[in-house]
């Protein structure tokens, strides 16, 4: 992993210290280990947790091209379900809004 989610998990651990070793005890309690082999772990944990949390949503982050091409693999995923289709009047302003179209 890149220095920056190592810096963020080195501020974690100062500002969470007693949760961190309390969870560190726990873990050590029921895996049987020692918190010696439990804290590589939950150091790797915690770095892939930032990581995630600094990673922008698909909205945010997708360009129309990769809307496009998401939204036509939902239309196609969708293709074997042989929904039934629409009638054109169905679908027409007339028959959405009726008197008030």
């Amino acid at each position: 992993m890149n220095s920056q989610p190592k810096s963020v998990v080195s501020d974690l651990e100062q500002a969470h210290s007693q949760d961190i070793e309390t969870i560190t005890l726990l873990l050590a309690k029921i895996s049987n280990r020692t918190p010696e082999e439990i804290k590589p772990h939950l150091d790797t944990m915690l770095e892939q947790l930032v990581q995630l949390s600094r990673e922008r949503p698909f909205y945010e982050s997708a360009s129309p091209q990769e809307w496009v091409a998401a939204f036509t693999e939902w239309v196609e995923s969708h293709r074997g379900l042989n929904l039934p289709t629409l009638q054109d009047e169905a679908i027409s302003r007339e028959s959405i809004y009726g008197e008030r179209g």
